[in-house]
């Protein structure tokens, strides 16, 4: 399957790229893991393993132990692009963190960001 370049791309070459984007804006690595964490399943330790297996994004997303199902209610702009409008399921996934980590960074509460009551 022809894909994106960032289908291959190692996600830990990319996160550290949302802790700073978060950080600066006064946030923490700590809330960005656990934005990563909502979206995916994964553990802190199994969050942890694939940082350290340089893991691309494509099996990053195929080994998430489970997308949560509340990821169909963020909604918005990113990259110029509404994330509910993506087609590309393993983009969509993608577009879907990235517009978490932005509302993070500009100063979202955690339960709105993680879409809890």
């Amino acid at each position: 399957m022809a894909g994106h370049k960032i289908y291959e791309m190692p996600f830990s070459s990319v996160y550290p790229h949302y802790i700073n984007k978060a950080e600066r804006k006064g946030r923490t690595k700590a809330e960005v893991d656990e934005i990563i964490r909502w979206l995916t399943g994964y553990t802190e330790e199994g969050l942890d393993r694939q940082l350290a297996e340089k893991t691309d994004f494509r099996t990053f997303f195929d080994e998430a132990p489970e997308m949560n199902p509340g990821r169909n209610l963020i909604k918005g702009v990113i990259c110029g692009v509404r994330v509910e409008e993506i087609e590309e399921p393993l983009m969509q996934e993608i577009r879907y963190m990235d517009k978490l980590i932005d509302e993070l960074a500009k100063g979202k509460k955690m339960d709105k960001i993680l879409r809890q009551a």
